[in-house]
């Protein structure tokens, strides 16, 4: 069975999630957006906030969007404005999860996304959520992910 990680990182939350899924025996695919976030982290958070609230998608660079062959697919993702971060909208207008088992793992400095979530069982239905509370910070939400 082949499983694999999807993630980004901006703040270093979802590389502490990258840590499990690799220990676990995930294959990893780390996205990195072409046009950087602003280096200040008030800018950042303010820059990608908006692009979240706007619902775009970031273009990305050297991204594998084959899924193919993946028995298990696992995206990690900070949540912004509540919503779908704009590389997450990039990854997602180019991977096929069509039949795929999937989860989001989300996170947030408040521990939810109740926007994410909505778009979630919209768009994908089937798809299990998660949401952990900066796990850079709070190591301890990270048991979340043990019943994967």
């Amino acid at each position: 069975m082949r499983k694999l990680l999807i993630y980004y990182s901006y703040t270093g939350n979802c590389e502490k999630v990258r840590e499990v899924f690799e220990s676990n025996g995930f294959e990893i695919r780390k996205v990195e957006n072409k046009k950087k976030l602003p280096k200040s982290f008030f800018f950042g958070m303010m820059t990608g906030g908006f692009l979240a609230g706007i619902k775009y998608k970031d273009k990305l660079v050297n991204f594998d969007n084959v899924t193919d062959g993946y028995d298990e697919i696992v995206i990690a993702t900070p949540i912004w404005n509540g919503r779908f971060c704009s590389v997450l909208n990039g990854v997602l207008d180019q991977v096929d999860l069509t039949g795929k088992n999937v989860t989001f793992v989300f996170t947030a400095g408040s521990g939810a996304g109740p926007k994410a979530l909505k778009r979630v069982n919209k768009e994908y239905p089937e798809a299990k959520v998660i949401f952990l509370k900066e796990p850079k910070k709070y190591p301890e939400e990270l048991k979340k992910l043990e019943s994967l």
